[in-house]
């Protein structure tokens, strides 16, 4: 069965966003760590996230897919800005300790100038501090649209940190994976639609198959090569409108792909409930056709 899911609040709790997931035909979700612009982390409620775990429990889901706040930039020429994102990453991860086995997303980060080098060299330096050998953790690296000065805008760059962390800590190799962003990599200039074996071919060659843990399962509003990262609902963009060269055939690919079937798939569409609800539905019946 196909695991797949959106965005949820965490504004009622952890057991309400699995009761909400059930309630649309979800069997996994992300949700952020704290408020997605920043700020201090709600106090964790041991018995509300015993109640989201069995909730996983009983309706066999897959792993959730937390997503820390768009705020950390871990490879920030601003000494206070990488500070925050180290203290609030390593604050996330502990706290996650308490939903063993699932993963952990971050934006990788702009360089505001720094260059891609420098970049990589600091979210490096944050990755070693903020993990450790017993974390139960995966942290996923998202793959990114490339606007400005963002970092992880190639395979080939967030393979750089991944084998630069598996160099200076190697008990931490197992711990790091890939979260691929069918807007941004097509906004990156990847050739999702015609192309999706050559662009897993190239993602395999460069970070390895088996570094990929989960997919943000996205349309776009943006041509190919747009660097723009602006999503679209399902079926009315650049990868699954028929109009703009694309069709609901990229996505049945996409979901049915063997590399890719098997992972957590997570909606960040322009949607309200009702919306992930009739595009959880949709794609189901597209992986099962």
């Amino acid at each position: 069965m196909l695991t797949i899911g959106c965005h949820l609040s965490t504004a009622k709790g952890y057991t309400a966003m699995g009761e909400t997931a059930c309630s649309i035909g979800a069997n996994t979700f992300a949700f952020f760590t704290r408020n997605p612009r920043g700020g201090n982390a709600r106090a964790l409620d041991r018995s509300d996230v015993d109640g989201l775990r069995r909730i996983m429990a009983e309706n066999s889901f897959g792993p959730l897919v937390a997503h820390a706040p768009y705020t950390y930039n871990p490879c920030s020429a601003k000494e206070s800005a990488r500070a925050f994102a180290l203290e609030a990453m390593r604050e996330d991860l502990e706290r996650l300790e308490a939903l063993p086995g699932q993963y952990y997303n971050f934006h990788p980060g702009c360089h505001v100038g720094q260059g891609a080098e420098r970049g990589v060299e600091l979210i490096v330096e944050t990755l070693l501090q903020v993990m450790w050998p017993e974390q139960r953790t995966c942290v996923l690296l998202e793959t990114m649209a490339g606007k400005g000065t963002e970092m992880g805008r190639s395979f080939e760059e967030i393979a750089e940190v991944i084998a630069r962390v598996g160099e200076k800590r190697p008990e931490l190799a197992d711990k790091l994976g890939v979260c691929l962003d069918t807007c941004h990599v097509h906004d990156g200039g990847y050739d999702v639609v015609a192309d999706l074996d050559g662009v897993l071919g190239e993602f395999d060659r460069a970070v390895g198959l088996g570094r990929l843990r989960a997919v943000h399962l996205n349309d776009s509003k943006n041509p190919r090569g747009a660097h723009k990262d602006r999503h679209e609902v399902i079926g009315a963009g650049y990868l699954g409108s028929e109009e703009l060269g694309g069709g609901l055939k990229v996505f049945s690919r996409i979901v049915r792909h063997p590399a890719l079937s098997g992972l957590p798939f997570i909606l960040e569409t322009p949607n309200e409930l009702d919306g992930y609800a009739r595009e959880i539905k949709l794609l189901r019946e597209l992986a099962e056709a």
